[in-house]
């Protein structure tokens, strides 16, 4: 209490300062710079939130606000409260979890339209960081997230009274818990478009990679084996491979438009057959295997896809067969695919997901046959970019009560 006479001691330049009340408003607070002071006028009534925030953390409020005023220059350390409701006077206010990569490459579509509360930059688990935060959680109606961060009811949405949205950067959702949320009436955006021509570019370079030994041929030249007359170990052509495809919506359909360029005859399959394709289908994944050279895994990853590739379809592939996983690394059983590939049941592997990110099997770390990327499929600068423009539009949507840029529909998702 000392502490907070002392600051008020030191206010002489505020006007209109009514006892019991506190400028917090997003429009609430002005400034006049008259002779190198500060003059504040404080006006309109607080909002409903703003006083909630007053009953449940009247001394922290107040204690940091008045340090704030007191202040030579008004500066508010990125993240703080002043700079959310004083600073970005007028910009919604949004929850930010999981350190989506769009706001290191590209932020500003994003932070040139909203407060962005980064719960990320803190060791705090988020019930802690919202406990600890000026911002009272019945404050946040917006959440935008990472595509691999998990939003469940305990984790994230029981601490979230007022949630009405979230924005993921993925195209998969299998990180949200989708009937949870429509049980509680909060939408859902996500990438809808954006990557599947990134992925699917992905599938066909990691496919070639493997057949052709791209990789390995690369690190045989550099360890000097060539010049040294090694005899180098032949790859295997890619073009007329027989194709199957595990999932055939927007990536899966344009990984069979790619390979197709490479006279490959493509089959697939899929939770029911499309009349619109010309491609054999398939409706069991085992007899699909025992009919293809490679299998491409595009599909999602829900309750029914978990260790959809197991040992059994792997060996229905053969030894001349390779697996190419751009999708989610849990639809394949990892242990089994390792033992597979040490065993020489299959030829290879070109795998840019994995069942516990980032940990990667090491097992998998001396074979030439598998090709491993670090879940980057989807991270282009143009896509990147892109994808700034698309989270910010939908979230500017739901802020201006429009319709979302890319909404997913959950009654089907929830089937």
């Amino acid at each position: 209490m000392r502490e907070m006479s002392e600051l008020y001691a030191k206010l002489p330049m505020v006007e209109n300062f009514t006892s019991g009340t506190l400028p917090m408003g997003r429009h609430w607070i002005s400034e006049q710079h008259h002779r190198e002071e500060t003059r504040l006028k404080f006006h309109q009534v607080p909002s409903v939130e703003e006083q909630s925030m007053l009953r449940h953390h009247p001394f922290k409020v107040m204690r940091g606000w008045l340090k704030d005023i007191v202040s030579t220059n008004m500066a508010a350390p990125p993240g703080s409260f002043l700079e959310c409701h004083h600073t970005s006077a007028g910009k919604p206010t949004v929850l930010v979890i999981g350190q989506p990569s769009v706001l290191h490459v590209c932020p500003e579509p994003l932070t040139s339209k909203f407060n962005l509360v980064k719960a990320y930059e803190s060791p705090l688990p988020l019930p802690s960081f919202l406990a600890a935060s000026a911002h009272d959680p019945a404050s946040f109606r917006a959440l935008f997230t990472s595509g691999v961060t998990s939003v469940s009811a305990s984790s994230i949405l029981d601490h979230l009274p007022s949630l009405r949205i979230i924005v993921t950067t993925s195209i998969g959702l299998d990180h949200i818990d989708l009937k949870e949320c429509g049980r509680r009436g909060i939408s859902v955006a996500n990438a809808g478009d954006i990557f599947p021509d990134d992925v699917a570019d992905t599938a066909v370079a990691l496919t070639i990679d493997v057949l052709r030994r791209v990789s390995a041929a690369d690190r045989f030249v550099r360890k000097g084996a060539w010049a040294s007359r090694v005899e180098y170990p032949l790859g295997s052509k890619v073009s007329g491979k027989r194709v199957g495809i595990i999932g055939l919506g927007s990536i899966g359909l344009r990984v069979a438009r790619r390979m197709e360029g490479f006279g490959c005859p493509i089959s697939y399959n899929s939770r029911n057959k499309k009349p619109s394709v010309p491609y054999a289908f398939y409706s069991g994944v085992h007899e699909l295997a025992s009919n293809v050279d490679i299998l491409v895994i595009c599909c999602a990853l829900n309750e029914e896809t978990r260790h959809l590739i197991d040992s059994s379809v792997m060996l229905a592939l053969g030894k001349d067969g390779v697996v190419i996983n751009i999708a989610r690394g849990a639809i394949i059983n990892e242990e089994e695919l390792v033992g597979c590939l040490v065993q020489g049941d299959i030829a290879g592997a070109g795998l840019d997901v994995f069942e516990d990110e980032p940990n990667v099997p090491k097992e998998l770390f001396s074979l030439d046959n598998v090709v491993l990327s670090p879940h980057a499929a989807v991270f282009t600068k143009e896509s990147l970019m892109e994808l700034a423009n698309l989270m910010a539009g939908n979230l500017e949507a739901f802020f201006e009560d429009k319709p979302l840029l890319t909404p997913v529909n959950l009654d089907e998702m929830t089937r």
